[in-house]
């Protein structure tokens, strides 16, 4: 059932170069009706899926190459599967959002359903190299997505997205073969990696893998100060290559710190627990001050990326200092949460930026004003996903930042202070979007706007909601993962 969920939107994607371009509507059917399809397939696994058990669930282990160590091992843990159930849905939301789009739909329609199964594949997999291969497959296509079907510099976004990554996944490569020669049979497979413990008695060049690890990881997530790619990916890209990229993609780097970074190398982690943190302290704040000086809402957006994906960081560096598993099982908590939650909540604002920019032509809040009286339901899906990025309690934003906060408490009272003054900073930037676009009196010469479409209230309504149930039932999302979150927490202690 894996496999099945991996692979089918590349088999769709197959049938749909084979397809009449004079049909552009069939095509975007075509999409729509594969990234449906697999989402039910992502739903059939979390009904059979066993979360009082913690081991890797609905598992498909075949032989790839023997001679490498390597293999074909794919299935599900309580964070996999949590992942996959947020791409299946962001992709079925991005292919309602783009159905009127026939600029070379069958291109645009191809590549979506390939990142599709790059990206199911690489929350599935537990093999180093199946996982890098995953990896190029979920980037690869966003190159081509931003570099045709993006703004007025869409090539040099393009390409500046394309080095960061690649530099990015070739240190990443780096990491696994050190991971891959430390352990004797030498192989690829990541619970056989985890359970030889590399590196536990060799800091220094454990520190080294780490450094790979963090470079690779790091661009994805993004930390400072590999994040300078990630402002103009997003400006340029279009609507729906920024709600996959903020979405999906940069929690390629978020799942491989938790799944990867983390069991592989714990000691390491904890011997340089503290410069992750103040890593993560410096882009939470720095994604926060810089989202504050934007004019532009999409860039102001992308900044906010770079505040809530450290988050992530901070409780991945709170696991490796803690000792107590109480408080490092609230961290991988708390950081798996912010995964979805941001996945839900930007993906839901980055919609929400590409209507506005769509009604009237342009992305400055100064232009705007009083939408609240024009257009109604948009303000109040914009605010409901505003309140949910600060923080605001009955949001899913308020439980994965409490977690995180929560754990960094019991590990360092300072930290906890400077997250809570990034947190401080981040509320004044929602309110500043709130107060420029929804409230007050508008602009003499604010351009022509309309309240949104049943197609537009199909793509975000279902993301606003689930960060609603999030927010009020946060068991919904935590009993997937507590088991999981257990184990790792008991691991390197």
């Amino acid at each position: 059932m894996v496999t099945l969920t991996i692979f089918f939107p590349l088999a769709v994607a197959l049938a749909v170069l084979a397809m009449p371009a004079s049909n552009p509507r069939l095509i975007r059917m075509t999409g729509l009706g594969a990234t449906l399809l697999n989402l039910v397939f992502a739903i059939i696994l979390w009904i059979g899926f066993n979360p009082e058990d913690a081991a890797i669930q609905w598992r498909t282990t075949i032989d790839w190459i023997p001679s490498l160590g390597a293999t074909y091992d794919v299935g599900i843990d309580g964070i996999s599967l949590s992942l996959i159930l947020l791409a299946t849905l962001l992709f079925a939301m991005v292919m309602v959002y783009v159905l009127p789009k026939y600029e070379r739909p069958k291109a645009h329609t191809f590549l979506f359903l390939l990142m599709e199964t790059g990206l199911i594949g690489l929350f599935s997999v537990h093999d180093l190299l199946l996982f890098y291969l995953f990896f190029e497959i979920g980037l690869v296509p966003m190159y081509f997505i931003i570099g045709i079907w993006g703004h007025e510099q869409r090539r040099y976004a393009a390409i500046k997205f394309f080095l960061y990554t690649r530099a990015g996944s070739l240190a990443m490569l780096l990491s696994f073969l050190a991971l891959y020669l430390s352990v004797d049979p030498h192989t690829f497979s990541l619970p056989e990696i985890i359970a030889a413990r590399p590196f536990a008695g060799n800091l220094q060049a454990g520190g080294l893998v780490l450094l790979g690890l963090l470079l690779g990881f790091g661009v994805k997530l993004p930390i400072v100060p590999l994040h300078n790619w990630l402002p103009d990916a997003h400006v340029e890209a279009p609507t729906e290559g920024s709600v996959i990229l903020a979405g999906i993609q940069l929690k390629m780097g978020a799942y491989g710190l938790i799944r990867i970074m983390l069991p592989t190398i714990p000691q390491v982690v904890r011997e340089y627990g503290w410069i992750l943190v103040i890593i993560a302290l410096i882009s939470l704040i720095y994604g926060a001050l810089a989202a504050l000086a934007q004019k532009d809402f999409k860039r102001l957006i992308a900044y906010t990326s770079i505040n809530h994906m450290a988050y992530v960081l901070l409780g991945a560096a709170v696991w490796g200092l803690s000792t107590s598993p109480a408080v490092r099982q609230l961290a991988v908590n708390g950081a798996t949460l912010q995964i979805v939650s941001h996945g839900l909540l930007t993906g839901g604002m980055f919609f929400m930026v590409g209507i506005l920019q769509q009604e009237s032509g342009t992305r400055d809040m100064d232009r705007f004003g009083g939408l609240m009286g024009k257009t109604p339901v948009y303000s109040v899906l914009l605010g409901l996903l505003a309140f949910g990025s600060l923080g605001l309690p009955g949001l899913s934003g308020f439980i994965a930042e409490f977690e995180v906060i929560g754990a960094t408490v019991a590990v360092s009272v300072w930290a906890a202070v400077f997250t809570v003054l990034g947190l401080i900073i981040t509320t004044g930037v929602y309110l500043k979007i709130l107060i420029s676009l929804v409230m007050g009196e508008a602009p003499d010469e604010m351009p022509a706007v309309t309240d949104m479409n049943a197609r537009q209230l199909w793509a975000v309504v279902p993301l606003t909601a689930l960060s609603l149930v999030i927010g009020i039932l946060p068991h919904t999302l935590l009993y997937l993962i507590n088991n999981t979150s257990r184990l790792l927490a008991t691991m390197g202690g």
